[in-house]
């Protein structure tokens, strides 16, 4: 028996799967849930996730193994990963290996046979928190008397574990854009990469007198994960680009255009993680499902005087789904238009982005 065990002393029974570190406690982060059904390869190499422990929902998973050339990043920055029932995943003909041997591979521990509805729902109650996997409950108990949230939190910023290290391209014939990498999805990238477009995706580093210096016709600011009010740096860059070029800000981009402008974002009680979100375009009335994985949300009490405008949001808690500015060419969504893994309907956003490109004036979705 394995335990993971909540900041609030509330603890969770299971059996570990994975790779586990002989050391007690070494195995600690915000303990999240994603509610998506299906694809959970594309939500554990999802980037934004980094740093957290991820339970799914969905009573079952690793049923269609795991394909090593589907993953959305070649690393993977999750904590652990927490299931009700682990499948074997044999036999999908796609397959390489099974999750299980996937958490091996790279070192990724995992707690099975947690009842994750009870765990959901004490975190929908109490809000996302932080946990550590132990093997003996009292270590468990013992570890959060001794730590804080903050001691077990890494001193630099998720973002830069995350990013490329060095700016690379992409070729393509068309207009040429730089990329932000924030943590950037290779599904993203695939969708830029249709529309024919010449992509050069820089470090989060990177400042706007560097992205300026290849004369982009646009600008990609990428998904990636964490708190954007503690990435000053990145958003006094991109405030020096706003009006320069078109620009599009997909997940947590859209949360540092806010503050480029003056806006302000803050925590979602449990975050927004999954495939089966609502959220309603305020122009046309039309709503569409969407896939989410971010845990902050732009205050849209705080855009005004910023000349950014709401033209949509959840239809779950009201939260900031996207916005455009009422002067410069922005637009920008909070969920995951390329739908990978999740509903494919939103990827009139990128379509949106190269209207704007072109000059046109329909940049919000339709």
């Amino acid at each position: 028996m394995a335990w993971l065990v909540l900041q609030d002393g509330k603890a969770f029974a299971g059996e570990e799967f994975g790779f586990w570190p002989e050391q007690e406690g070494k195995v600690s982060g915000e303990v999240v849930f994603n509610t998506s059904m299906s694809g959970y390869q594309g939500i554990i190499t999802d980037l934004a996730n980094a740093g957290q422990l991820l339970a799914f929902t969905q009573p079952q998973i690793g049923n269609s193994g795991w394909c090593w050339a589907e993953s959305e990043a070649d690393k993977v920055l999750l904590k652990g990963i927490i299931l009700r029932e682990l499948a074997a995943g044999e036999g999908c003909p796609q397959a390489d290996a099974s999750l299980e041997d996937f958490c091996r591979r790279r070192k990724i521990p995992g707690l099975k046979n947690v009842d994750t509805r009870a765990l959901a729902r004490h975190i929908r109650k109490k809000g996302t928190r932080p946990g550590v996997f132990v093997r003996e409950l009292a270590t468990g108990r013992r570890f959060w008397q001794e730590n804080t949230a903050e001691q077990i939190s890494r001193p630099e910023h998720w973002v830069y574990r995350a990013s490329t290290a060095e700016v690379y391209l992409i070729p393509g014939e068309g207009p040429v854009l730089a990329v932000l990498d924030l943590g950037v999805k290779r599904s993203v990238l695939r969708c830029l990469q249709k529309n024919g477009y010449c992509l050069y995706v820089f470090p989060a580093r990177t400042t706007a007198a560097e992205i300026m210096e290849i004369k982009p016709q646009g600008l990609v600011v990428s998904n990636g994960p964490g708190d954007p009010a503690a990435l000053p740096e990145v958003v006094a860059e991109l405030a020096k680009v706003i009006g320069k070029v078109p620009i599009l800000g997909i997940g947590l981009g859209q949360l540092l255009l806010a503050l480029a402008v003056g806006g302000e974002t803050s925590p979602l009680p449990f975050g927004h993680r999954g495939s089966n979100h609502p959220v309603v375009n305020l122009e046309t009335g039309q709503v569409t499902i969407t896939a989410q994985n971010h845990g902050y949300a732009v205050r849209a009490d705080s855009l005004r005087g910023t000349g950014l405008q709401v033209w949509a949001t959840s239809l779950f808690d009201g939260s900031v789904e996207g916005l455009r500015h009422e002067k410069h060419r922005i637009l920008a969504v909070q969920y995951q238009p390329e739908g990978a893994p999740g509903p494919t309907g939103n990827a009139g956003v990128f379509s949106a982005f190269a209207a704007m490109l072109e000059g046109r004036s329909d940049h919000a979705q339709r």
